[in-house]
């Protein structure tokens, strides 16, 4: 007789199931930033009673909807404002946010830079898909120079905003930047975040193969991935 042994992913029970599958688009790198964050956690051993998880508008402020535990879903660029008023509230609660580019570079820059130079002790995951994804693929803060976007259809011609020297400069404890090519360095940043007091900033260039992609002749996830494979330099 065979037995069939059914494997269970380790880190399935930190998830609404009945909320699967997710929303976003095939190929969409949320998902990878999603585990790395879950990674993190179980790594940590964390108890998910003493975690928030708060986001902004955008596709990546879809994601704490998919994890089993406290959250709020806020208003656009606000979400580091909520994250503050939740720290401040309970400052033994481990504060995380997920906010998009657009979302922290943009309309609420003024909360992550005021975060970074109060060093408030929350724990920031930028997810920068380099568009306005969920709107339909606008110019966002950063964009690259040259890349066509729906509001930039000759391609841009602005520079473009980098968020972690930004953060940097204005006093963060933390600074890292990676990509979905390298989970196991987000992986690991993640953590190092949440051990570190203070603000910290984890910036993950994420694959948008629909919004982004397609208007740069890469709807392909993988030739994102390894367009960000190509340019990646470590510092």
């Amino acid at each position: 007789m065979s037995e069939t042994v059914s494997a269970v992913h380790p880190l399935r029970k930190y998830l609404r199931e009945d909320r699967l599958p997710t929303v976003f688009c095939p190929g969409c790198g949320n998902g990878i930033v999603l585990n790395c964050t879950l990674r993190a956690i179980d790594e940590l051993g964390m108890n998910m009673d003493d975690v928030v998880f708060v986001s902004g508008i955008g596709c990546s402020g879809r994601i704490p909807g998919y994890i089993d535990a406290d959250s709020l879903h806020t208003t656009h660029g606000r979400a580091i404002a909520f994250a503050t008023g939740i720290k401040l509230f309970n400052p033994d609660l481990e504060v995380i946010v997920f906010t998009g580019d657009g979302d922290s570079g943009a309309i609420g820059i003024s909360h992550l830079v005021h975060a970074a130079r109060r060093n408030l002790d929350i724990n920031v995951i930028g997810v920068n898909n380099l568009v306005y994804a969920l709107t339909g693929s606008q110019t966002s803060p950063t964009t690259p120079v040259g890349a066509y976007t729906y509001t930039s259809p000759y391609g841009g011609i602005e520079g473009f905003f980098d968020l972690c020297e930004l953060v940097a400069s204005a006093g963060a404890s933390y600074v890292a930047r990676w990509s979905t090519v390298q989970p196991q360095k987000v992986t690991g940043s993640i953590i190092k975040g949440i051990q570190r007091r203070g603000f910290s900033y984890i910036e993950v260039i994420s694959q948008c193969p629909t919004q982004c992609g397609r208007k740069n002749e890469m709807a392909d996830p993988k030739q994102l991935m390894d367009w960000f494979r190509e340019r990646s330099i470590k510092l």
